[in-house]
């Protein structure tokens, strides 16, 4: 999802991925389409997360995509973390299981079902 902000014109990009190898295929996909902005952290959520919160960031936009089966490990963290981090009127996009109708700190704009996947909206 990132990739495509970058693609639409958004200025910059943080990705958060915990798997080294996912790291690199991020990285090469940057490359190979020439998009720049962007920054590959390869850490867990609840470390990058709380180093952004310390840097005193703020986003406009929020895509998480954590794998399926871990919702409920990233939802404690994302809920604790994620207002802080956030600009006025910024929006997260929330992609999870179908199943899941995942709750956060914010308001929710919209979720729907697509297949198995759920996107959720939630703004500030």
């Amino acid at each position: 999802m990132g990739l495509e902000a970058l693609s639409r014109g958004a200025a910059s990009c943080v990705f958060v991925e915990r798997d080294r190898d996912a790291c690199r295929v991020i990285q090469a996909n940057l490359e190979k389409l020439r998009l720049t902005g962007a920054v590959v952290v390869n850490r867990a959520v609840a470390a990058a997360l709380h180093d952004e919160r310390a840097r005193g960031s703020r986003f406009d936009l929020v895509l998480v995509d954590p794998p399926y089966g871990e919702w409920d490990e990233h939802a404690e963290v994302l809920a604790e973390h994620l207002p802080s981090l956030l600009a006025d009127d910024a929006l997260v996009v929330l992609e999870t299981s179908e199943r899941i109708e995942p709750e956060l700190p914010l308001d929710l704009v919209t979720t729907r079902r697509y297949g198995s996947a759920r996107m959720t909206v939630f703004a500030k």
